[in-house]
């Protein structure tokens, strides 16, 4: 059976990195990961990338807090492109992509994001849903598109909200749950969308 060739992208610790590498390796994700890159020169997710013996790369990102300069963006397809890729994990990639990879990825790029979308977009989704007094938050995998946390939705995983929840202890759970979700939808995108002889 091909395997799907995928690149994971990050800005930090890696952790769906790497419960995706690991389902990768058992043999229960019929993925194969090209190649990790981060914005982050020593992000823990470039040590998962190597710890797996999967090639792993730094991207500059350029003079912006939350997006890569149009150079680096283009710089990140070409990367990409001359890895095989044919699915963009977002694993924590904590900028905000434009133009040259939706057009080079369409419907090719996926992210997951701590709430159950399109409730609590944005940054620190679990404290948002502790405020708002929600009983249920969650996860969802979906598109990327050019609107932030937006796109269209791939799968979902609730996680209650027990009354006793901090901000921590309410994250490690949805981080659980991502550890599952993420691989599962990964999963189905290959068996929707086989690799290809591009």
């Amino acid at each position: 059976m091909k395997r799907l060739p995928i690149g994971i992208l990050g800005s930090g610790k890696g952790s769906n990195c790497r419960a995706i590498l690991e389902r990768i390796r058992s043999g229960d994700l019929a993925a194969e990961a090209r190649v990790v890159i981060s914005d982050v020169f020593d992000a823990p997710i470039l040590d998962i990338a190597r710890e797996f013996s999967i090639p792993n790369a730094y991207l500059a990102p350029g003079q912006f807090r939350t997006r890569l300069t149009p150079a680096a963006e283009g710089q990140l397809v070409e990367m990409l492109r001359e890895a095989g890729v044919q699915l963009v994990v977002l694993a924590g990639f904590m900028r905000v992509l434009h133009a040259p990879m939706l057009q080079a990825f369409p419907q090719r790029i996926i992210n997951i994001h701590p709430s159950l979308l399109p409730r609590f977009p944005g940054l620190e989704a679990w404290k948002q849903a502790l405020a708002a007094g929600e009983s249920v938050t969650g996860c969802t995998v979906h598109f990327i598109d050019e609107k932030i946390d937006h796109g269209q939705i791939i799968a979902r995983q609730e996680v209650a909200i027990l009354p006793n929840d901090t901000p921590e202890t309410l994250h490690a759970r949805i981080q659980i749950a991502e550890r599952e979700l993420y691989p599962a939808a990964i999963a189905k995108f290959c068996e929707k969308y086989p690799a290809s002889n591009v």
